[in-house]
């Protein structure tokens, strides 16, 4: 019983060094961005997620309001 135990973790350890050997030379097959195109994609998210939190934050005001005077609280 001990040495299934053993030689599962063994085979277990196996299979993780190997998949991580392949992600190791899938990594350095990838193309990576240059820096000024990682630069303004990433300007282009900040800017996005900044309008997509103001226009939520005008609809919460908005629909505020609307149940304040649905509700006369």
């Amino acid at each position: 019983m001990e040495c299934d135990g053993v030689r599962k973790l063994s085979e277990s350890l196996g299979v993780m060094k190997t998949f991580w050997r392949e992600v190791a030379e899938e990594t350095r097959r990838c193309e990576w961005p240059a820096k000024d195109e990682l630069t303004e994609s990433t300007l282009i998210v900040i800017v996005f997620l900044l309008l997509l939190a103001a226009y939520i934050g005008v609809c919460d005001k908005v629909l505020v309001e609307i149940a304040k005077r649905l509700f006369r609280v």
